[in-house]
């Protein structure tokens, strides 16, 4: 782990002394706006393993990104490195189309300990995904430009939850995100779910190949032959979220990658974009 190169390749130019709230949250946003969240390398013809050293030397040296496990593993790493009390969590990601949660491990996330304050931390989600590290002890509403959220504890598992800016408040329409518990975990816990999302139909990572960065104001997401462009509400919207779509020549994509996303494959990609197969067995 090379600290400050870590630093250059996520654009953080601030000083990296003792940790800080300020310092998590600029580092996370950092990750956020510069490391892609991805699966391009099992459309590729390559393989995921979680491995410190192989997500450094691919995310850092290569300039790619990955999905939860590498971004996040990585990104645990570093915090480790800075100084933070980290703790890694096992998440359950609920299927916006079936409305049920995935299997445990499904998804990694991280808890910092930071002067007697928790904080949860997650650079490995795609939208509706946070920008800055959420309180873990408050109930309440957490604000995020035009997206609110908020942790709810029932029994003992915490459920992450958001509301679109037109339904705000305690009172308005909640949308689960993921549940998870607070039992620590390690990365090695994860590998057999890092394996079936690289191969189960019923996995988005699987049926389809995409990248997807946060940028300044919206989002740049590359899917299948497309490439979307999504502008958040702001004054020059009219409040509105905004989303335009080019579609691509397959011929077209590493330029649109290299472009766009800073990634340079090193070996051909096959563009995928096929229907999620509910899994057999809800959870």
């Amino acid at each position: 782990m090379d600290v400050e190169k870590y630093l250059r390749r996520i654009g953080f130019t601030g000083p990296a002394g003792k940790p800080n709230l300020e310092l998590l949250r600029s580092v996370h946003t950092c990750h956020l706006l510069s490391v892609p969240f991805e699966d391009l390398t099992v459309h590729s013809g390559g393989r995921v393993h979680i491995n410190l050293p192989s997500l450094y030397d691919k995310i850092v040296n290569q300039r790619r990104g990955g999905f939860c496990f590498e971004n996040n593993s990585l990104f645990s790493w570093l915090l480790t490195k800075l100084g933070f009390q980290v703790t890694i969590l096992s998440g359950q990601v609920r299927n916006q189309s079936t409305g049920y949660y995935g299997p445990p491990f499904d998804h990694q996330i991280l808890v910092v300990s930071l002067d007697g304050q928790r904080f949860l931390c997650d650079v490995g989600f795609g939208p509706p995904g946070y920008s800055v590290p959420l309180s873990l002890d408050t109930g309440g509403l957490q604000e995020q430009g035009h997206r609110v959220y908020r942790i709810r504890n029932s029994m003992g598992m915490h459920f992450l939850e958001w509301q679109r800016e037109e339904n705000r408040g305690e009172d308005g329409d909640w949308t689960e995100i993921y549940k998870f518990t607070l039992e620590p975990r390690c990365l090695e816990d994860f590998t057999e779910m890092c394996q079936y999302h690289q191969s189960s139909p019923s996995s988005i990572f699987f049926c389809k190949s995409f990248c997807t960065v946060l940028k300044p104001g919206g989002r740049l997401t590359y899917i299948g032959r497309r490439l979307i462009t999504t502008t958040f509400p702001s004054e020059a919207t009219g409040g509105q979220l905004e989303t335009t779509t080019r579609e691509l020549e397959e011929d077209e994509i590493p330029a649109v990658l290299a472009e766009k996303f800073g990634i340079v494959l090193s070996s051909p990609l096959v563009p995928k974009d096929e229907t999620i197969t509910p899994p057999p067995v809800v959870y």
